[in-house]
């Protein structure tokens, strides 16, 4: 029951309240200034300036938003800038989180834009049409305001004349009755003579005369006056009052249009804002974290296999004089991550001089065998593009040719000519890059893959026997029958002008001079010999011609030791030779470009240093 109580009670109050509203308007609409506010002129010119001033108040408010908004979108522009991915990362742009936060960036460059789109529209379109209507509501008013004084100042000149014509009167009327008094009283005075008594009578007449020219004139003036004083507060100064009333109406009006307009200019680039903001959660979405892992494995999978396990050497069934001690890392941790993981912050950076970052070699040979094959497949690919397009541009000159052939006045065929000429040039150069860059490819392909890692093969199980190479690149066989057998596994050769893999064998080595280091590549395969065959001593002691010597004014403490798991051959500038077995100083570890700097004693009391490749090193750093 109090339920339909109150909302019976909540419906007749709405119900009052649209009333209320509807008898306001109709009042409104048969209120006036002109009829309500005749005597407030003073008032009313106060309220209407006041208007102007509020609205101009709400035009420099737009004015600071515009510039807020201006700031913002500049400073959303230099943010997006700013973080704009450099050269150097542009690697890591094929992993989807770099692709979301590269997506998300445009998509707040498009925001910075739509902040710019309100940001103009509120200028030209807003704040420029309420400068303008500031500035006719002034002029109108203005003149408003003068017509109204002009209007005043009449009726102040009406009063002012009948104000006068009443003090005329009045003392025309004073002296017209002493004029008759005094007539009265000489008529009745018997020693004045009749000309005395006609000289009062005339100036009686005179005066009397006087009041009623007085009394004329003054009746003339009130009606004047209050025909104007009418016509005054009946219809000149309503129509005044009306007009400004018209012009506060109108600036109203205005104030409520300009708030509107700027609410639909920010709505008119809301759905624009909202498809950033779903651009923005797409990216987001679309990071795949299993995506990226299988991509920064495909990008550093060098296809080597962990070491294997480090057999038990047995010194008593070993050749005392052919066992030199070997230096095995603390951890197999040690060797697997000393490879580009290290954070270099604290090092000296490496000088720009050198020219061995990354892939000196046409073949890429010093890459490990994945990054090899996609690196030559990446350049094939490349070529190929390079073919398709310059095939299409000799196409075109070939008809150009034929065209002009045919129609000589389109243009002579000979111009032609040169260009068919050095097209034909650029695309043999690039089919012969291609097959050479496809010969490559396939000789890495049949390279077989490493079933160990560096530092497994140095020491393998062959056919239940153990076979130990040493730092001198020697070992030592052990088996019952003598027999040759093949080793399980031999080191990846990375040059393309080697293509046979050393074969490691019980008690004979195919190559007598041992697996040789091609100059080209600046790889050398890892090799044996039979014990006492000297062949190893003799490598280790092998210095290349083309060692880079580098002197530098501040000496670098070494970070550690590595030993050199396979003998290499400096060929590009900044490189060190080295000889298998050979223990280095370590002086900056690798920073991602499968290069480590080291340094040795020279035989003239001073240091060789240079890099060397850090697949072919096993370090060991200090604590």
């Amino acid at each position: 029951m109090l339920a339909l109580l109150a909302g019976g009670s909540s419906r007749t109050s709405s119900s009052n309240k649209l009333a209320e509203s509807e008898n306001a308007a109709q009042n409104s609409n048969n209120m006036s200034w002109g009829n309500e506010l005749w005597d407030q002129n003073e008032n009313l010119a106060i309220h209407t300036n006041r208007g102007i001033d509020a609205l101009d108040k709400y035009a420099n408010f737009l004015r600071d938003r515009v510039a807020i908004e201006t700031e913002y979108a500049g400073k959303l522009r230099r943010l997006v800038k700013n973080y704009q991915p450099k050269k150097k990362e542009e690697e890591d742009n094929e992993f989807t989180s770099m692709q979301a936060f590269r997506n998300l960036l445009k998509e707040v460059g498009d925001l910075a834009g739509q902040r710019e789109v309100v940001s103009e529209s509120l200028q030209l379109q807003i704040i420029a049409g309420v400068t303008l209507l500031s500035k006719t509501l002034r002029e109108e008013r203005k003149k408003c305001l003068s017509d109204g004084a002009s209007l005043q100042q009449n009726l102040t000149t009406q009063l002012s004349s009948l104000d006068r014509a009443k003090r005329n009167y009045e003392k025309a009327y004073r002296d017209s009755e002493k004029a008759v008094d005094s007539y009265k009283r000489a008529d009745m005075d018997l020693n004045l003579s009749r000309a005395e008594v006609e000289r009062y009578k005339n100036v009686m007449t005179s005066k009397i005369q006087q009041s009623d020219d007085a009394k004329n004139e003054y009746a003339n003036q009130l009606q004047k006056t209050n025909n104007l004083q009418q016509q005054h507060y009946s219809m000149l100064l309503p129509a005044v009052l009306n007009r400004l009333q018209e012009l506060d109406e109108k600036r109203t009006r205005g104030f409520r249009e300009f708030i509107v307009g700027a609410a639909d200019v920010e709505s008119s680039v809301a759905p624009i804002i909202a498809r950033c903001m779903e651009g923005i959660v797409k990216a987001g979405e679309s990071i795949n974290e299993k995506e990226d892992t299988f991509k920064v494995i495909e990008r550093y999978q060098s296809g080597f296999t962990p070491p294997r396990d480090i057999p038990f050497e047995d010194l008593s069934k070993c050749d005392p004089d052919s066992v030199q001690d070997s230096h095995y890392s603390n951890s197999t941790s040690n060797h697997l991550t000393m490879r580009g993981t290290m954070s270099a912050n604290k090092l000296k950076k490496r000088v720009g001089i050198f020219n061995i970052f990354g892939s000196n070699k046409e073949d890429f040979s010093d890459l490990p065998p994945n990054q090899r094959r996609k690196k030559l497949q990446a350049k094939i690919a490349e070529l190929q593009q390079k073919i398709a397009q310059e095939t299409n541009a000799r196409d075109g000159l070939m008809k150009m040719k034929i065209v002009y052939e045919a129609n000589s006045s389109l243009g002579n065929p000979m111009t032609v000519e040169g260009q068919l000429n050095e097209s034909e040039h650029k695309l043999e150069k690039l089919k012969v890059d291609l097959k050479k860059y496809q010969g490559f490819l396939e000789k890495a392909s049949q390279v077989p893959v490493a079933t160990s890692s560096p530092q497994a093969n140095r020491n393998q199980l062959q056919n239940g026997h153990r076979t130990s190479r040493h730092s001198n690149g020697s070992a030592d066989d052990h088996h019952d029958d003598g027999d040759d057998q093949p080793d399980d596994a031999g080191s990846l050769s990375r040059s393309d002008s080697e293509d046979n893999v050393a074969q490691i064998q019980n008690g004979h080595n195919n190559n007598n001079n041992g697996s040789s280091a091609s100059p080209e590549s600046g790889l050398g395969t890892s090799h044996t010999s039979l014990p006492g065959s000297g062949q190893g001593s003799a490598n280790e002691n092998a210095i290349g011609e083309d060692t880079y010597y580098e002197t530098e004014v501040e000496t670098l403490n070494p970070l550690g030791t590595c030993k050199a798991l396979y003998p290499f051959e400096a060929s590009s500038e900044g490189s060190i030779p080295m000889n298998e077995g050979e223990e280095l100083q370590v002086i900056e570890i690798d920073q991602g470009d499968g290069w480590t700097r080291v340094r040795r004693a020279n035989n003239s009391n001073g240091w060789d240093e240079g890099f060397v490749p850090t697949s072919y090193i096993e370090c060991t750093l200090y604590a």
